[in-house]
């Protein structure tokens, strides 16, 4: 039977296939030109290559987005009449898995996987977005971990597995390791826009702003190609290196000259676009009718019942926007979601904090923003996306500390911040501010 790139047998497929598999995956991998044309390729040379068909639902579903997932559903239910082998079947149950709302089911069927074939390049890095998208750092760097040894540098992909490597170790605050594997599978694959990215992540947790701006200026050709996935978000990282030098009007112009440039569609770059303008709002910086724009993309996504991390997002949109009712909208069904299963819980135990504390913060009610958002920072770890990403929630809680008149709260939720990040302009900023806050009923009396 043929095999590709990593030695795994294809069941299905012909030699055109399976080259316009591994262009796929390879693509997928590097986040450059377009693995699903490459997967409609290979199934049009092979029509029953099975590994081509999952190819394209792992894009499809890892895109967490309404239209996209119905498709994903449709492929997975022609494969399911298709031969296969049993490791071709672990795919399609975790893709089901995932489908069906239980994401850490389906990542804990491709961690299983991954053991026994741990040179399925597909099925880690699907199952390290999984981890991602369900916030589980330990897992992001305990599966590669696990199957690490397994590789060589003679192995294709392995740059790929060590740009894995060094963002897992990141969200595990293991920064120096992190950055020295992301530097590594630079160093063998410059075009690696994860590994680019896990770097850039250990610069904004450690609060190196001036290296972080430096880091994503010399690398600029390498990760932002016209067919580039992901330069969006990596010009979003660029931008809070600027906020974190109290650099606003720097980081409005990142805004509209990158992360807006092309208006994209894309769920992902709506999550950077909506968590800039709301960190720049929350700033008192006048973004002007910005929101408005990200607001009337988001209505084909934000459905309430799919992603609740993209939900969330969504509602910082509409509530730059003025639009209210569209965030009561998603308060609404998340109530009336039933509690079983993944993402229902996630919508009852964190999404509906965050999104009341977020409308709280919107509509002026500070005091109530800051008792949501402290219940809802405490658990959004078992929540989507990154540290970096859940930011903001700490970055609005200090905020509405502030503007409720908060003085003690103001003043310990600033200084939170300002230790992990000393040297941060807008940090001190916020913690002198806070300080006044407390400071003044003091004078008074």
């Amino acid at each position: 039977m043929l095999q590709d790139r990593q030695g795994n047998p294809l069941t299905g497929a012909n030699a055109e296939a399976v080259a316009a598999f591994d262009a796929g995956v390879r693509a997928f991998n590097i986040y450059r030109g377009d693995p699903l044309a490459h997967a409609d390729a290979a199934l049009a040379a092979a029509p029953a290559c099975v590994m081509a068909h999952l190819l394209k639902a792992h894009l499809l579903l890892m895109a967490t987005e309404p239209a996209a997932a119905e498709e994903a559903g449709g492929i997975l239910g022609h494969v399911r009449n298709l031969p296969m082998s049993d490791r071709e079947a672990g795919h399609l149950a975790a893709l089901q898995q995932v489908l069906a709302g239980d994401w850490s089911r389906g990542a804990e069927t491709l961690d299983r996987l991954n053991m026994r074939y741990p040179h399925d390049l597909l099925a880690l890095q699907s199952g390290h977005l999984m981890d991602f998208y369900r916030g589980n750092a330990r897992n992001l760097r305990d599966r590669v971990t696990r199957v690490l040894p397994a590789w060589t540098a003679d192995v294709p992909g392995y740059s790929i597995v060590l740009g894995f490597q060094a963002f897992g170790l990141e969200e595990c605050g293991d920064y120096a390791r992190a950055e020295a594997a992301g530097r590594e599978a630079l160093a063998r694959e410059p075009l690696d826009c994860w590994a680019h990215h896990a770097v850039a992540h250990v610069m904004e947790m450690q609060g190196r702003a001036e290296d972080g701006i430096g880091w994503m200026q010399v690398r600029q050709a390498q990760w932002d190609g016209d067919d580039n996935f992901f330069k969006v978000h990596n010009w979003w990282h660029k931008a809070l290196f600027h906020l974190d030098l109290d650099d606003a009007e720097g980081a409005l112009a990142l805004y509209d000259g990158a992360v807006r440039r092309e208006a994209s569609e894309v769920a992902m770059d709506l999550v950077d676009a909506s968590a800039l303008l709301w960190r720049l709002h929350a700033a008192g910086v006048d973004v002007g009718g910005r929101c408005l724009e990200v607001a009337e993309v988001w209505r084909a996504h934000a459905d309430g019942k799919l992603y609740p991390f993209n939900d969330w997002h969504a509602a910082m949109a509409y509530l730059g926007a003025d639009q209210v009712v569209e965030v009561d909208r998603l308060i609404a069904a998340y109530e009336n979601a039933p509690s079983a299963g993944e993402v229902g819980r996630w919508q009852a135990q964190i999404g509906l904090p965050l999104l009341r504390g977020f409308r709280a913060f919107a509509t002026g009610h500070y005091a109530e923003a800051v008792s949501d958002l402290h219940t809802g920072r405490a658990i959004a770890n078992g929540f989507g996306g990154s540290h970096a990403q859940r930011d903001v929630i700490d970055w609005t809680l200090a905020e509405a500390a502030i503007r409720a008149g908060l003085g003690a709260e103001a003043v310990a939720f600033a200084q939170e911040r300002v230790a992990v990040k000393p040297h941060s302009p807008i940090s001190r900023r916020s913690l002198q501010r806070a300080r006044s806050i407390s400071a003044a009923p003091a004078a008074a009396a």
